[in-house]
């Protein structure tokens, strides 16, 4: 059942089918969602589950498909090359010039837009590449051309973003710093269309997430949401009884009066409480195992 669409949708998708030339099934079948502006989609999965078809038609590097597409306001057929001028792309294997530095390539990939451009250092310094601006890309690391990537993805300032394990690559302080840019240009009104299987990138930017399995969408909801539904109340105990660190989680059951976990606590024996929600990876495992 496709998802209701609204004029503030930057992207709406109803029935799409994709199969490849020679392919005995379709590779994307059925497929309704839609993207408001401002929202961070992400688009989860296992590998070979239709994710990166579905990328490809949204880039319009793939146009042999069947059902309907609108993206920023258009049939995404009736967009032709200055549909560019509009969106920025960053996948996980860059488009790159090895043997130019950090500011070269921006600078060619800015002489390729006809609008305005962002300040290529100012890119730089946003994904902390500054002090590789004169670097070669031949010496570059893959977390190096991952952040470039990025950069390279904001420099027309688009109103659509389509991005591709931004964090791969990086370290945790480099990963979170990625996140607070890809959530500052949402918050400026951009679209951001994210694939990943970083679930702590999911958790932290997605404003809802779509799981999809073997070609279709199998679920749409808040990350939030999602935690909660797959989720099972109760409470993680660590305690010590003897000298020996215990871990264990307790039901509903097991938290009024009387109960054992309220006996460790009166004892003194518990040195921490938590309740206990769903990962998202739990989500992940419990969504594509049901359905694969």
């Amino acid at each position: 059942m496709a998802e209701s669409t609204t004029t503030d949708d930057v992207i709406s998708v109803a029935d799409l089918r994709v199969r490849y030339r020679g392919a005995s099934g379709d590779a994307v079948r059925q497929m309704d969602f839609t993207v408001a502006q401002g929202e961070v989609f992400g688009f989860l999965g296992p590998s070979g589950a239709g994710k990166s078809t579905v990328q490809r038609v949204l880039t319009r590097l793939l146009r042999s498909y069947d059902g309907h597409v609108r993206v920023l306001g258009r049939p995404l057929p009736a967009w032709g090359r200055d549909y560019y001028e509009h969106i920025g792309v960053g996948f996980e294997l860059p488009a790159e010039f090895t043997r130019l530095t950090a500011s070269e390539n921006l600078e060619v990939f800015a002489s390729l837009y006809r609008g305005p451009v962002a300040d290529p250092a100012e890119l730089l310094d946003r994904v902390d590449l500054e002090a590789a601006a004169h670097q070669r890309l031949n010496t570059f690391s893959k977390g190096m051309r991952m952040r470039l990537s990025l950069a390279r993805a904001l420099l027309n300032r688009p109103r659509l973003l389509f991005l591709d394990e931004p964090t791969s690559g990086q370290d945790p302080v480099r990963a979170a710093r990625l996140r607070e840019v890809i959530r500052a240009e949402a918050d400026r009104g951009a679209t951001v269309f994210l694939t990943t299987h970083d679930m702590r990138t999911a958790q932290d930017l997605c404003d809802r997430l779509a799981f999809v399995v073997g070609g279709r969408i199998a679920a749409i909801d808040t990350p939030d949401g999602f935690r909660r539904r797959y989720g099972r109340p109760g409470v993680v105990a660590e305690y010590t009884i003897g000298g020996r660190p215990f871990r264990r989680t307790f039901g509903l059951e097991d938290l009024g009066a009387g109960g054992e976990l309220s006996e460790l606590v009166t004892s003194g024996a518990v040195t921490t409480l938590h309740t206990r929600e769903a990962t998202l990876d739990d989500v992940f495992a419990a969504i594509t195992e049901v359905r694969l």
